[in-house]
C-alpha cells in the first residue's frame, strides 16, 4: 500500500456541505504537497448538472487554489453519475466526498453514495462531516483487527497526519463463550479465556504500535470487548477522535447487505469523519496518473 498521497478527488454538490468536504480536501492536499482535483456530483450521484454548474466549480478551484496555496485541477466534463466519480477515483490516492443520505428505497438495498463509491473505485475514501477550519485532525482512532492487513492500516493512518495522536482500537468477541455456556463450564473457566482474549490482543497491539511509521506520532492501545463497528464508534465519541481509520476487506455489494460489513457500520455509526481503506488495494500507476492528469 503506498502511503504517499500525491493527488486527491474531493466530490462536491456546491452546497455548504459540498464546500465543506472540498476545505477538508485541500487542507489535506497542502499538507502533503498533493494535487486537488475538485468535480461535481449531485446528492446522491442523481441526475446532470446544471448550467450554472461549471461556473461555480471554477470559482471554487480558483478560491481554493488561491487560499491553500495548491494545484487545483477542475474536472469538466462529468454528468454526476457514480460511474464517473468512480472512474475519475481509480486514479487518485484519497477520495474526500460528504456524508449527504440517500433516503431513498434504493439506497437500503444499493448503500449510501460513499459506501456505493467505495466499492466501485476501491480506493481510500475519506467522508466528512466535522468543520474543517480547525485544520489538521487533532487525534486519530484506528480500529485494527490485529491481523496482517492492520499494518498497512496503521502505516497509512500514520502516514496521513504525522502531527496528529493516534490511538489503536480493537473489540475482540469472545465467540466460544456462548459454547462454554452451553457445555456448563464454569464461570471461573470463563473468565480465564477472557482474559486469554485480552492478553492476546494487547500483545498484537503493541506489535502494531511498534511499526517504524508509528514512531513519528503519538501512540496508545485500547482493547474493548463487544461488536467491533459498535464499539469503534463509541470510543471515538469517548476518545474525542476527529477521525476514525477501519479497513475494509473486499465484498461485493449483496454479501455487505446481507452479513454485514465492520467498516460500512462504522460508517453509519460515527458521528465523526472516517476513513474507509480497502485491504489490499493497488496505488494507481504514478506513470498513468501523471499522464491523466495531464489530459
Amino acid at each position: 500500500m503506498n502511503n504517499n498521497i500525491q493527488s486527491i478527488l474531493a466530490v462536491t454538490d456546491l452546497s455548504a456541505h459540498g464546500l465543506r468536504t472540498v476545505v477538508r480536501a485541500a487542507s489535506i492536499a497542502a499538507a502533503h504537497g498533493a494535487l486537488l482535483k475538485i468535480m461535481y456530483a449531485p446528492a446522491a450521484f442523481a441526475g446532470p448538472a446544471d448550467a450554472d454548474t461549471a461556473g461555480g466549480l471554477g470559482a471554487v478551484c480558483l478560491e481554493v487554489a488561491e487560499r491553500f496555496g495548491i494545484l487545483v485541477k477542475k474536472i469538466d466534463g462529468t454528468r454526476g453519475r457514480l460511474e464517473d466519480t468512480a472512474l475519475e477515483a481509480r486514479w487518485c490516492d484519497l477520495v474526500v466526498i460528504g456524508d449527504e443520505p440517500d433516503r431513498s428505497l434504493a439506497a437500503f438495498f444499493r448503500g449510501q453514495p460513499a459506501e456505493r463509491l467505495l466499492r466501485a473505485a476501491q480506493r481510500p475514501v475519506l467522508v466528512v462531516r466535522l468543520d474543517a477550519q480547525a485544520g489538521s485532525y487533532r487525534r486519530m482512532l484506528v480500529a485494527v483487527d490485529l491481523m496482517e492487513e492492520s499494518r498497512p492500516l496503521v502505516d497509512l493512518a500514520c502516514a496521513f497526519d504525522a502531527q496528529a495522536d493516534v490511538e489503536l482500537f480493537h473489540a475482540f468477541t469472545p465467540m466460544h463463550e456462548g459454547r462454554l455456556r452451553y457445555a456448563d463450564v464454569s464461570a471461573h473457566v470463563i473468565d480465564a479465556y477472557r482474559h486469554t482474549c485480552a492478553r492476546h490482543a494487547r500483545e498484537r497491539m503493541l506489535w502494531l504500535s511498534d511499526a517504524s511509521s508509528a514512531r513519528r506520532n503519538r501512540v496508545v492501545s485500547s482493547v474493548g470487548r463487544g461488536d467491533p463497528a459498535r464499539q469503534a464508534a463509541v470510543q471515538q465519541q469517548y476518545s474525542g477522535a476527529d477521525l476514525l481509520v477501519v479497513g475494509k476487506r473486499r465484498r461485493s455489494a449483496l454479501t455487505d447487505f446481507l452479513l454485514g460489513s465492520v467498516a460500512l457500520r462504522v460508517l453509519r455509526w460515527s458521528t465523526g469523519d472516517v476513513l474507509v481503506v480497502p485491504h489490499g488495494m493497488q496505488a494507481p500507476s504514478s506513470t498513468a496518473a501523471v499522464r491523466q492528469s495531464a489530459a
